[in-house]
C-alpha cells in the first residue's frame, strides 16, 4: 500500500528536520575538536597562537555556512539553483581532470591520516567524521553525470571511500621494524614461520617445534617463508593482503555478476569487504566461506566435495567453526531457490550432512577409528574430541560485563554489533516485508535459525577471558549475514538499489548507513606509526601530554632507527655474553631468529607468551609447575620478554582481567626468580637473568 501525500509530507518533514539536527552535533563536537588543537599553541587569546586563533574562527565560520546551506537547500533548493547548475555545467567541462580529481579525493583521508602527522592531530572522531563526510560529496558530485547529485554516483562515492580507508587500514603495519608491533605480533610472526621455515632455526631436525596456532592459519601465515631469506617487510605485506583479498574474494563470489550490474557487483564485492572487515574475521573461515559459495548451485559431485572439504578445514583451523560450512550451504542452497521442490530439499539435504562430515565426523571419529583399527588393546582418539571442546569452552571465565561498553572494546559487544548489522539487518526485513524479497516460511526459517545459532556462540566466545576485544567472535554470524544479503541481491535487490524513487527517505538514509557504518572503526583508529615532524610541535597540537618530558617515541608510533638499532644491539649484546651461561629463552619477541637479526642462538621453544597467558587464564596449575621449576633451577641465562610489573588491576581496565591472570601466574613468580638487566622502553623489551641473591619464592607461587 503506497503511503497517502500528508504522510509523505510529514516524513520529508521530520527527515529534514533529523538531518540538521545530526549536522548541529557533527558540526559542533568538529568545532570542539578544533578548539582543542588549537589551545595551547600560544598566549593569545587564552593559549591561542594567532594562526591558531585564525585558523578556528575561520573553521567555526565554515561550520555555520555548511549548516546555512544545508537549512536553504531542504526547505528553499530553488535559491541554490544558479550555484546548482554553475557546479553542474562546471565538472561537466572538466574532461579528464574531473576523473584525476576523484582519485585524488578518494584518498584523501588515507594520505591525511595514515601518512601523515595530522593522523595525530585530528584524533576526535567528529572531525575525522566531517573529513569522509566532506570526501564523499566531492566524490559524489565528480561522479554524477547529468544531475548535481545522483543516488547512484552518492552510493558509489560512499562506498568507494569506506572501501579505500578500510584496504589501506592494514598497509600501515608493512614495515621493516625488527621488533613487535603489538603485544604477540612477533611470536605470531614466529608461528607462522614454523611450517616451511624451521630450518632458519638451531633446533634438531628430529624434534617438532611445538607451535600454539593452528595448522590452517599456520599454512596461509607461513606461505612467504617458503621463499628463501624472506624480510620480516615482506612477510608483513603478505600478512596485510591476506587482511585484505580473501575479503574481496568473498564479497564478489558471492554477489551473481551479469552483463549489466558490472559496476554494481563490483561495488558490491568492496562493500562486503568492508562489511565482512568490520570482525575482523580470521583468513582460514574466509577461505571457507568463499569455498561455500563456489559450491552453491554448482553439480552435487563437485559441491559436495568442496563442502566436505570447507568443513573439515574449517573445523581444524578453530573448533567452534565445525558446523559453519554445513549451515552457510543449507541457508545458501534452501533460501535461494525458487520454489521448494523435491531436488531443493535433496541437494540442501545433501550439502548439509557432507559439511557436517567434513567437519564433525571426520575429525573427531575418523582419528578414533583408525587408532581403534590399528591396536584394539589401546585406548582410541587423537586431536580433538567432544570432551576437549567441552573442556575448552568452561576452562576459562566468562566475562558477561564485555557485552555491554567497557575499557576492552568501548562500545561493548552488543552496541558495537548493533551498529556493524542492524541497518544491514533492518534493510533485508525490508526488502522482504515490501515483497521485493520473496521467502516463504521455510526459506525464512533457514535463514534464521542458523543466524540465531551463530550469534549465541559467537557472543558466548566473545565474554570469554581474553576475547572481547573486538567483534571478531562473531565471524561465522557477520558471514552468514553477508550471505543473507547475497541471496537477498540475487533475487533482485540490485534493480532496488538503483531505484530511489522507490525508496523512502528513511530507508535511502538507512542504506547509506548501511554502506557508511562498517568504516567507523577503521576510520577512528588511523594513524600514522612514524612521524617526521618536531614532536613537540605534534605533541602540542594533539594533546598528548606530558610536553616536559615528552613520550619519546609519541603513542602509537615508532622510534627512530637509530633508537632502533641501539636496542637491537644491546638486545644481540646481552644474548651473546649469556650463552656461555645456559639457554636463552625469548618468552617475546621470537622474530628476532626468525629474520636473523640474532643468529646462532639454539631455539627454546618453550613457553611462548601466548600459550602462557592461555594457560593463565584457565588457572592451569599443573603447566605452571614445570615453569616454576625451571625458573627455580635458573634454567635460563637471559630471558627476552615484554617489561613487566605487578600492577593488579582493580576495577574492569583495558583487558584486566587478563592483566591480572598474566600477574598472578607469570610476573610475580618470574620476578621472584629473575631480575631486570635492561629495559628498552623505547622497543617495548625487557631482559632478564637470574637472581643473585637466593629468595624462597614458594610464598607468591599462585596455588
Amino acid at each position: 500500500m503506497m503511503p497517502t501525500p500528508e504522510r509523505q509530507s510529514s516524513t520529508r518533514l521530520w527527515s529534514r528536520v533529523l538531518a540538521v539536527f545530526v549536522s548541529i552535533v557533527l558540526l559542533i563536537g568538529a568545532s570542539t575538536e578544533f578548539y582543542q588543537i588549537g589551545w595551547g599553541t600560544g598566549v593569545l587569546v587564552g593559549q591561542f597562537a594567532p594562526t591558531w586563533f585564525g585558523a578556528f574562527l575561520a573553521f567555526v565560520v565554515f561550520c555555520a555556512a555548511c549548516l546555512a546551506t544545508l537549512i536553504v537547500l531542504l526547505w528553499q533548493p530553488q535559491k541554490l539553483e544558479p550555484i546548482i547548475s554553475f557546479l553542474t555545467v562546471f565538472r561537466n567541462r572538466l574532461g579528464i581532470a574531473r576523473w584525476l580529481m576523484v582519485i585524488l579525493v578518494l584518498f584523501i583521508p588515507v594520505l591525511v591520516l595514515q601518512y601523515t602527522f595530522w593522523g595525530l592531530v585530528l584524533h576526535g572522531l567528529y572531525l575525522r567524521i566531517m573529513l569522509v563526510v566532506w570526501v564523499i560529496l566531492l566524490a559524489g558530485w565528480l561522479f554524477s553525470t547529468r544531475r548535481f547529485m545522483d543516488w547512484t554516483a552518492l552510493m558509489t562515492s560512499v562506498v568507494l571511500t569506506m572501501g579505500i580507508i578500510t584496504l589501506f587500514a592494514p598497509l600501515v603495519r608493512v614495515t621493516a621494524y625488527p621488533f613487535s608491533l603489538g603485544w604477540s605480533e612477533g611470536n605470531r610472526l614466529w608461528d607462522y614461520s614454523v611450517l616451511f621455515g624451521r630450518d632458519v632455526y638451531n633446533f634438531p631436525a628430529d624434534r617438532p617445534i611445538p607451535v600454539f596456532l593452528d595448522t590452517s592459519r599456520q599454512f596461509v601465515g607461513g606461505i612467504p617463508f617458503l621463499i628463501p631469506g624472506v624480510t620480516i617487510a615482506q612477510v608483513r605485506l603478505w600478512l596485510a593482503l591476506v587482511d585484505i583479498v580473501p575479503y574481496l574474494i568473498l564479497g564478489w563470489v558471492s554477489f551473481r555478476l551479469t552483463k549489466t550490474n558490472r559496476m554494481m557487483w563490483l561495488l558490491a564485492g568492496v562493500w562486503a569487504f568492508t562489511f565482512v572487515r568490520q570482525g575482523p574475521i580470521h583468513a582460514p573461515l574466509l577461505i571457507c566461506a568463499i569455498v561455500v559459495v563456489l559450491a552453491w548451485n554448482r553439480p552435487l559431485w563437485l559441491a559436495a566435495p568442496l563442502i566436505f572439504a570447507a568443513g573439515y578445514f574449517a573445523e581444524s583451523s578453530r573448533f567452534t567453526w565445525l558446523f559453519a560450512p554445513a549451515m552457510w550451504s543449507v541457508m545458501l542452497e534452501f533460501a535461494s531457490a525458487s520454489e521448494l521442490n523435491k531436488m531443493v530439499w535433496r541437494r540442501a539435504f545433501t550439502v548439509g550432512i557432507t559439511g557436517v562430515l567434513g567437519g564433525y565426523v571426520a575429525p573427531f571419529f575418523l582419528p578414533s577409528l583408525i587408532t581403534w583399527a590399528q591396536s584394539l588393546d589401546q585406548s582410541a582418539g587423537t586431536g580433538v574430541t567432544l570432551s576437549s571442546v567441552q573442556n575448552s569452552l568452561s576452562s576459562q571465565p566468562l566475562i558477561w560485563s564485555r557485552l555491554l561498553p567497557n575499557s576492552t572494546y568501548g562500545p561493548g559487544i552488543l552496541l558495537g554489533l548493533t551498529l556493524a548489522v542492524v541497518p544491514l539487518m533492518v534493510v533485508l526485513i525490508h526488502l522482504a516485508a515490501m515483497n521485493r524479497w520473496r521467502l516463504n516460511g521455510w526459506q525464512k526459517a533457514s535463514l534464521i535459525l542458523p543466524l540465531l545459532a551463530f550469534l549465541v556462540v559467537g557472543l558466548i566466545v566473545s565474554v570469554k577471558i581474553g576475547g572481547g576485544g573486538d567483534l571478531h567472535n562473531l565471524d561465522m554470524f557477520i558471514i552468514g549475514l553477508l550471505f543473507a544479503a547475497a541471496i537477498a541481491w540475487r533475487q533482485g535487490a540490485d534493480e532496488w538499489l538503483r531505484d530511489r524513487p522507490a525508496m523512502s527517505v528513511p530507508v535511502a538514509v538507512l542504506m547509506l548507513l548501511c554502506l557508511a557504518l562498517p568504516v567507523l572503526r577503521p576510520l577512528s583508529e588511523m594513524r600514522p606509526i612514524v612521524v617526521t615532524k618536531d614532536p613537540k610541535l605534534v605533541a602540542t597540537l594533539a594533546d598528548i601530554t606530558p610536553i616536559d618530558p615528552l613520550p619519546d617515541p609519541l603513542p602509537d608510533t615508532l622510534p627512530s632507527d637509530e633508537d632502533t638499532q641501539r636496542a637491537l644491539n644491546k638486545v644481540t649484546s646481552a644474548v651473546e655474553a649469556s650463552m656461555a651461561a645456559g639457554e636463552v629463552l625469548f618468552m617475546d619477541q621470537r622474530q628476532l631468529l626468525t629474520f636473523g637479526y640474532i643468529k646462532n642462538v639454539p631455539l627454546v621453544p618453550d613457553y611462548d607468551k601466548k600459550l602462557l597467558i592461555d594457560k593463565a587464564m584457565a588457572d592451569d596449575a599443573a603447566y605452571f609447575a614445570g615453569f616454576y621449576s625451571d625458573l627455580a633451577a635458573h634454567r635460563f641465562a637471559l630471558i627476552v620478554t615484554s617489561p613487566l610489573n605487578r600492577r593488579l588491576d582493580q576495577e574492569a581496565g583495558n583487558f584486566g582481567e587478563e592483566n591480572n591472570a598474566w600477574v598472578k601466574w607469570v610476573t610475580t613468580p618470574l620476578l621472584c626468580y629473575y631480575q631486570p638487566l635492561d629495559t628498552l622502553k623505547k622497543v617495548d623489551v625487557q631482559l632478564l637473568v637470574p637472581r643473585t641473591d637466593a629468595a624462597d619464592c614458594s610464598t607468591v607461587l599462585p596455588k
